[in-house]
């Protein structure tokens, strides 16, 4: 049972960053699907690692240069997974007319102004908020963010329909689907972090990364009929830079 858990959070390990690390022994199908409860986790390492080089950064440079230093690391990390997710959301549910048109434009390669426009965008509001803000105190609100970003991806998966028509992109789920009691993990496991935040910062950091989240995906399920793994990577960064905006919103005691 424990070989299986440690199997299944190194599957997740894999699919989410660009950590070099051993091929797992053995692989069955269906493993990145159960692997999702230890989403969190991951973006929790992710998260962890964003906020040592703030920190770190902030010693020697103004908060500004430690911001973008930070989630530069970030995207290195995760090699823009998520960001990628974003900028084909932006492209394929702004661009298209039809459902199998945004599907498609999603699936294409090249960025449009859409995609450019909410990546650029995004980022800069994460650096900005970043580096408005005491290096502790940020770390802390990227490690919570992370992790729970993707619990909120998981969640996705969980709520909704797998919508793209013929061949999968970057996200197929098992034929099982995700499970209550995975995303329920998930969203546990994402958790621990808001302990490090006062208890108003970290609940107005989840409402408004939930509602940017949920913009997200009910415009998905209503223009593309449910997720793709793009769209996870958008409700991914949607909920991380809603959790910096509403965390950084409260005023620090």
């Amino acid at each position: 049972m424990l070989r299986r858990q440690l199997d299944l959070f190194f599957c997740a390990l894999q699919f989410l960053t660009r950590i070099p690390m051993p091929a797992l022994d053995r692989f069955e199908p269906g493993w990145t699907t159960r692997a999702v409860r230890y989403f969190p986790l991951v973006g929790q390492l992710v998260g962890g690692l964003s906020a040592l080089v703030l920190v770190g950064a902030a010693y020697v440079w103004n908060g500004w240069v430690a911001a973008l230093l930070a989630t530069a690391a970030s995207v290195l990390v995760t090699g823009a997974l998520h960001e990628d997710g974003l900028a084909d959301t932006a492209d394929g549910l702004g661009g298209g007319a039809t459902p199998g048109r945004r599907l498609e434009i999603m699936k294409d390669s090249r960025t449009g102004t859409y995609g450019f426009l909410a990546l650029g965008l995004v980022l800069a509001l994460k650096v900005a908020v970043l580096g408005g803000q005491p290096a502790f105190v940020a770390g802390a609100a990227l490690l919570a963010a992370h992790g729970l970003a993707r619990a909120a991806a998981v969640v996705v998966m969980r709520l909704t329909p797998y919508a793209p028509l013929g061949a999968a992109g970057k996200w197929a789920p098992a034929a099982r689907g995700v499970t209550a009691g995975e995303a329920a993990t998930a969203v546990a496991l994402a958790a621990w972090p808001l302990a490090l935040l006062p208890a108003e910062t970290g609940l107005a950091g989840v409402a408004a990364g939930a509602a940017a989240a949920a913009v997200v995906a009910l415009t998905a399920r209503r223009l593309v009929g449910g997720h793709t793994g793009d769209v996870l990577g958008a409700v991914e960064q949607s909920f991380e830079l809603g959790f910096l905006l509403g965390a950084a919103a409260v005023p620090i005691p």
